[in-house]
């Protein structure tokens, strides 16, 4: 009889449990960090924190947005901001180097601490799944390295903001204060 019990509170407890927080799905994908073997996946290392995505390129014009974003991570990263950079050789193979390559650069020339993901597709047919949801769910494609998009603490995108608009832009920076 106690073995029934038990059992009919365990199934109850089952039952009514809280349903599991689902992954958006600007963050259900799985990514290896940059030069490293093992994938993570965006939901878990990003949950509840504002993200910016960036397709990065270290031989471009816009390069020394690096210093930017590492600023900007710096200054909110405790408030819960993380700023997530794909390298892409996409436009005019301004990203060539290997990963191991691309990490040394960025390291080395712009003290880059925040996160960095494997050389990445992000645009045309062979974009990845990330990079085609979130074109397609902002109708802006990145047009060019250095391009962002920003998502709440839900993992729901916020905006998209072209190459141009710089990490210390107010544009960009009262937008992301606001989520923070």
């Amino acid at each position: 009889m106690k073995l029934v019990a038990i059992f009919l509170i365990c199934i109850s407890n089952i039952a009514f449990a809280a349903p599991a927080e689902s992954c958006p799905e600007a963050l259900d994908h799985y990514k290896r960090p940059l030069a490293r073997d093992k994938k993570v996946h965006l939901c878990e290392a990003f949950k509840g924190k504002v993200v910016l995505i960036v397709n990065t390129a270290s031989k471009c014009t816009f390069t020394s947005q690096y210093e930017g974003l590492e600023k900007l991570y710096a200054k909110y990263k405790n408030k819960g901001l993380i700023v997530a950079g794909f390298p892409s050789n996409d436009f005019s193979g301004q990203e060539p180097g290997t990963e191991k390559q691309i990490q040394k650069f960025c390291r080395l020339t712009y003290g880059v601490q925040f996160p960095m993901f494997e050389k990445t597709h992000v645009r045309g047919n062979s974009a990845e799944p990330l990079y085609r949801y979130l074109s397609k769910v902002t109708s802006d494609a990145p047009k060019w390295n250095f391009h962002k998009y920003l998502l709440n603490r839900k993992g729901e995108v916020i905006g998209s903001f072209a190459s141009h608009v710089r990490p210390d832009s107010p544009q960009l920076v009262n937008v992301i204060e606001q989520l923070l």
